[in-house]
């Protein structure tokens, strides 16, 4: 896709941050106001995210201004708001196709470019990974410059303080630039978000505090030319700020993260202080585009709109399996207020917007606290109560140890929507929800159920709440439901489904196809191709053995069918059951590749791994074949 060069006189010109560098400062302010036009029109066309990167245009700017990058090492923590970064990276005609099939990379890639040292997705992990890097540059003796940009909602994760409290009681070289723009991707939530907010309103922007007195003699007048300084001001800057400090890290700010002059001339200063450092920028989400600015939550990501007009296109009145989730937990809470529903930090992907809003005393945003989450979903399980966590596949994978130790050793009745699980889509490797079958199914007293249709998944997600016996799994996929309830009589009535039963949902011959989950419709039209009978197993663990032991009296062979990776899957537990029980069929598994996913539409990617009904029918026919 094209765009006028004319509009962008001065970022047309710039390759990579060599021209950038070469500009002057007055230059540098057009070219803000160029990139922040750039990045709204780019995503305007492509759709994507945006009010993040609005607020990181000067901070982007300035960092590869002072900064000889890639020499010395930028790292973007999660990568919302490093679009403005590619852009002045080498990948500014490309910025169209982010997010696309073959296009570029959601979030910064170590294999996209050399301005990416470290490839992301989940965040909290730049300080980490830059403190490694810290240290190998001194041991090399390399001049490399390490600087990390992390938000203030990515730093409240444990692997953030572990990070801080590792480098604060070393001396390697690391810049922290902490983006404190109030928001994740809704309001932060916690201890530390306030400790932030009590310190860094508006009437602080472009004050300054620092442990270390020289930094701060030379430091203050920059400040004090653009914002009058007051001494009360700066004593409750430097009151509340303690707790950097106290971990070891010299902090800096906190300074107004929009003015681009004054981050140049701070960033220069600081280049070459010693050991951690902390420099906290103030920046608004959304900044310069008053409607992200006003609503930064839904502006977030966004789809394709009109920026002159400023309004998001109304979604296709479509339920998705979130909003099924959503409802069904406001419906279970006006029942039962031993209900606890957590969330790490994300409400609005996970349907729970409305029943935070209606139920707020039973219900408990932890951030971006995966591990807490789970471990304090144990915590109210042990005390009497019914705790839910909702949380995509990608994001429960970091909180695997917590899962085993705390959940299902000490056996809690603890019910996990897993929302995401399979193909995701636009946001890539780091987000397919590809192995939450495979790491969860090995772990004893699990019961872990795969829907097919938006009444399945309400049945299910009822059944593992009032399982009582253990942990529970309700795994659901991203996206609109599938309405097939053909072989359910109450489609309303919520009951309990008996435990590892599966449903012959079409009789066949010869060939049985084995389903897990929503890829039913596809499997549907398979078994009508090739007269194979198709059965919902619904239950991954456990499995319905007798129904299995049934279908190998009658059939040839059978093929197992899910959206999870092949290895360790739905499909090995057949595979397992049948060794075991010496039962000769040959069996074919269909599902993710032993690969990571790229970005593409689910549409797409499901097509390129033979997902779809034209798909597994050829994948079945070669198999047989053979």
């Amino acid at each position: 896709m094209n765009y006028n060069k004319k509009k962008y006189p001065i970022l047309s010109t710039i390759e990579t941050p060599i021209e950038l560098r070469q500009l002057s400062q007055k230059n540098l302010l057009k070219l803000s106001c160029e990139l922040r036009q750039f990045l709204l029109n780019s995503v305007s066309q492509s759709s994507g995210h945006l009010a993040s990167g609005l607020g990181t245009i000067e901070l982007t700017i300035a960092l590869h201004y002072v900064y000889n990058t890639p020499f010395d090492l930028l790292i973007w923590d999660v990568g919302h708001q490093a679009y403005p970064h590619k852009i002045l990276t080498g990948r500014r005609d490309s910025i169209f196709k982010i997010r696309k099939k073959n296009g570029l990379h959601p979030f910064p890639c170590r294999s996209e470019s050399s301005y990416d040292p470290l490839s992301v997705g989940h965040s909290s992990t730049s300080i980490s990974a830059g403190l490694g890097m810290a240290v190998a540059a001194k041991k090399n003796m390399s001049k490399q410059h390490t600087v990390c940009v992390i938000g203030d909602g990515a730093i409240t994760a444990g692997m953030a303080f572990e990070a801080m409290n590792h480098a604060g009681g070393t001396e390697y070289d690391i810049l922290v630039i902490l983006n404190d723009n109030k928001m994740s991707i809704s309001k932060n939530i916690g201890g530390l978000s306030n400790h932030l907010t009590q310190n860094s309103s508006e009437k602080y922007y472009a004050h300054l505090h620092t442990n270390n007195k020289n930094i701060l003699s030379y430091l203050t007048p920059l400040i004090n030319k653009t914002n009058t300084y007051k001494e009360k001001n700066n004593k409750n800057i430097i009151s509340s700020n303690s707790l950097f400090e106290k971990l070891g890290f010299n902090y800096i700010g906190p300074i107004n993260g929009h003015d681009i002059i004054i981050l140049i001339r701070i960033l220069k200063k600081i280049q070459n202080l010693k050991g951690p450092k902390i420099l906290h920028v103030i920046t608004k989400k959304g900044h310069g585009y008053h409607p992200a600015e006003n609503d930064p939550t839904n502006w977030h990501a966004v789809p394709k709109f009109n920026p002159i007009i400023g309004v998001l296109p109304k979604q296709k009145n479509k339920t998705t399996y979130s909003e099924i989730f959503g409802n069904w937990l406001c419906y279970m809470a006006s029942k039962d207020k031993k209900l606890i529903a957590i969330t790490p930090a994300m409400s609005e992907g996970s349907g729970m917007t409305k029943f935070s809003k209606k139920y707020p005393n039973q219900y408990f945003d932890v951030g971006i606290a995966e591990q807490h989450a789970v471990t304090f979903a144990a915590g109210l399980a042990i005390s009497g109560y019914k705790p839910i966590v909702a949380i995509y596949s990608t994001f429960l994978q970091r909180a695997y140890d917590q899962v085993i130790h705390d959940i299902a050793i000490q056996n809690l009745p603890v019910l996990f929507a897993v929302d995401r699980g399979g193909i995701v889509g636009a946001d890539g490797q780091t987000h397919q929800g590809a192995f939450d079958l495979s790491y969860l199914r090995c772990i004893p007293n699990m019961l872990i159920m795969t829907p097919s249709n938006d009444y399945e998944c309400k049945l299910m997600l009822y059944t593992g709440y009032n399982y009582r016996y253990g942990p529970s799994v309700v795994r659901y996929p991203r996206g609109e439901i599938n309405n097939f309830t053909i072989y359910h009589d109450h489609h309303n009535k919520l009951y309990n489904l008996p435990l590892g039963k599966g449903v012959i949902y079409r009789p066949g011959q010869d060939v049985a196809i084995l389903n897990f989950g929503t890829l039913l419709p596809e499997a549907e039209k398979a078994a009508h191709n090739l007269n194979a009978t198709l059965v919902d197993m619904r239950f991954v663990k456990p499995l319905d053995e007798k129904l299995l032991h049934l279908l190998s009296k009658n059939h040839k062979a059978f093929i197992t069918l899910e959206e999870n990776s092949i290895l360790g899957g739905a499909g090995s537990g057949v595979n397992e059951f049948l060794m075991r029980q010496k039962i000769l069929i040959p069996v074919l598994n269909i599902g993710l590749p032993d690969s990571f996913i790229q970005q593409g539409s689910q549409k797409e990617i499901r097509s390129d791994l033979q997902l779809d009904s034209t798909g597994i029918s050829t994948q079945i026919k070669t198999w047989l074949l053979k």
